[in-house]
């Protein structure tokens, strides 16, 4: 080397923060998300425990979701105002104290009052681990844990039907949610090693809007939820009500549809006032945000209704138990894993708008692929590249935008961000479900019509006896059952069977291939995504409404 030239000194490389944190918010994510789907699992012991009926179950699962949706936007302002920290450890206790609630239930009412309190705690967990990733973590890091906390979910629902499924059906359902009260325990000792984000005493809560937005996503929720029981457009007997023979289901919608705008028109005139808002519309403030939004529902409804339909298909079509369920669903369940684990590699090459294309492209083509090879036998391997294949395209999408739509938000609306996040994944979860089962039922129904119809075995004093009008997804021995309750003959019991067979595998077909043209359409949404790489969560980690200081 030549005298009197020194070598460059090289920058020390940027030392990666410790794990910790993101352990804490991975398990906090089980935790609640294993607490909903044990309570799926284990109906079957708790409608025989507490002697109701399984709808009551339903229920329960229904009033914590509705809790969690309506008051998280307040859940993040209330974490701004007390200190994350603080607000995640007081919730983080009340929930495991809710699910030991649910493994002491004695009732129906104790259970349903023990999950919505589970629900609305969960409100505020939710915004927090989103505060908590972006306070310990930046770069690389930090995409990566966004991935891991999309990861978390499916994660819980693999956990929860293989752990809950064996407890239900060896030592009992209640020892699952005994479970849950220790990892709540767990969470909470490990939650002292988190960083103090500083709580703001001047944040000022938006009430009205508060109550306006928990209104309008429970009436929402109830309208859509109940679509398929209640009608969609005329009341059924199950109906609580009507209006002049009108179904509560559109006009529910129809009242929640305009308490959102009323909501948003409150948001506005407190924004122009320089008054707080309870959510601050400048997480949407262009219209690449918008259309992040709008991706992230349309995957979070395909994915949700893609969820009901293949645990449909598995336990309705090939008559399989809830725990041959979970086995069957493990490759789609570790794909949704893996990508929302690793796309955060792919930051560096690709803007959002390119990977999200391509990832509803991807999960297209997996609804397809699917759609056109069910049959009656699961191992299939097309069906399994299928399944992994939706679960790629599934996973990546979810954390990106999530991500994307973090990075573009202002320094103080992390909290914002997560209860958006929170919010958008429930209304859009449920009404997957809803507007899936209300169009499966509806072409089954139709196919049935028609194949007994053109029948020639089938005469119309049998039909008649038959309740055509409340057609659904039914097993073939629960079918026999019915049809055996009339005057049918064996050979005609066989045909009505056949039918059956061949309407629910039509009608899930046709199903899936609608969710894959909404995956299609989303590439419209996907395309208007920033073009730029999405970088570090801002770092200061407020919810409030003052603006930052001048330089």
């Amino acid at each position: 080397m030549s005298a009197g030239i020194e070598p460059e000194a090289a920058a020390p490389p940027a030392l990666a923060a410790s794990w910790l944190p993101l352990v804490v918010v991975v398990l906090t994510q089980i935790q609640a998300s294993f607490a909903v789907n044990a309570l799926t699992v284990s109906m079957q012991g708790i409608t025989t425990d507490l002697s109701t009926p399984a709808t009551s179950v339903g229920t329960a699962i229904t009033a914590g979701t509705f809790a969690m949706a309506a008051f998280i936007l307040l859940g993040a302002k209330l974490g701004a105002k007390f200190g994350s920290r603080r607000v995640f450890q007081i919730a983080v206790v009340i929930h495991g104290l809710a699910m030991a609630a649910v493994a002491l239930s004695v009732s129906p009412a104790m259970l349903f009052i023990a999950q919505a309190a589970s629900g609305a705690v969960i409100a505020l967990i939710a915004p927090a681990l989103v505060v908590f990733i972006a306070a310990n973590y930046s770069g690389e890091q930090q995409a990566r844990s966004i991935g891991f906390l999309a990861a978390a979910i499916p994660a819980a629902g693999v956990l929860a039907l293989l752990i809950a499924g064996t407890f239900a059906s060896t030592i009992g359902w209640r020892y699952s949610f005994a479970l849950i009260v220790v990892l709540a325990a767990v969470n909470l000792l490990l939650s002292f090693r988190l960083k103090v984000v500083p709580p703001q005493p001047a944040v000022a809560i938006d009430w009205v809007g508060a109550v306006l937005a928990a209104g309008s996503i429970i009436l929402l929720s109830f309208g859509f939820s109940g679509l398929n029981s209640w009608g969609v457009i005329l009341a059924t007997p199950s109906a609580p009500f009507t209006v002049l023979g009108v179904s509560p289901a559109p006009i529910l919608i129809l009242l929640g549809a305009i308490g959102g705008q009323a909501f948003f028109v409150w948001l506005r005139r407190r924004k122009a006032a320089h008054l707080p808002q309870i959510f601050d519309l400048e997480v949407l403030k262009s219209g690449s945000e918008k259309a992040t939004t709008f991706a992230m529902a349309a995957m979070l409804f395909v994915g949700t209704a893609a969820n009901f339909l293949i645990p449909l298909y598995i336990q309705i079509v090939q008559g399989r138990s809830s725990f041959q369920t979970s086995i069957s669903i493990i490759p789609y369940t570790l794909s949704i894993f893996i990508a929302s684990s690793v796309v955060a590699t792919l930051y560096k090459r690709y803007p959002p708008h390119q990977i999200g294309r391509v990832g509803f492209v991807v999960v297209a083509a997996g609804l397809t692929l699917l759609a056109f090879t069910i049959r009656n036998e699961w191992e299939q391997f097309a069906v399994v590249i299928g399944l992994i294949v939706l679960g790629l395209g599934q996973g990546a999408i979810v954390a990106l935008v999530f991500n994307t739509l973090l990075s573009a938000a202002p320094k103080r609306l992390a909290g914002d961000v997560g209860a958006w996040r929170g919010l958008v994944h429930n209304i859009s979860g449920s009404v997957g479900i809803a507007v899936a089962s209300v169009f499966a039922v509806g072409i089954l129904s139709t196919i049935v019509a028609s194949s007994v119809a053109s029948s020639q075995n089938l005469p119309p004093e049998l039909i008649a006896q038959v309740p055509l009008d409340s057609v659904n997804f039914v097993t073939n021995d629960q079918l026999e059952a019915v049809l055996g309750q009339t005057s049918a003959t064996p050979d005609q019991i066989a045909e009505g069977i056949a039918i059956n067979e061949d309407a629910r595998l039509r009608a899930l077909q046709v199903s899936l291939l609608g969710l894959a043209g909404i995956a299609l359409l989303a590439i419209i949404p996907a395309g208007r995504m920033p073009d730029y790489v999405p970088g570090d969560i801002p770092p200061v980690l407020s919810s409030g409404t003052e603006t930052e200081p001048a330089s």
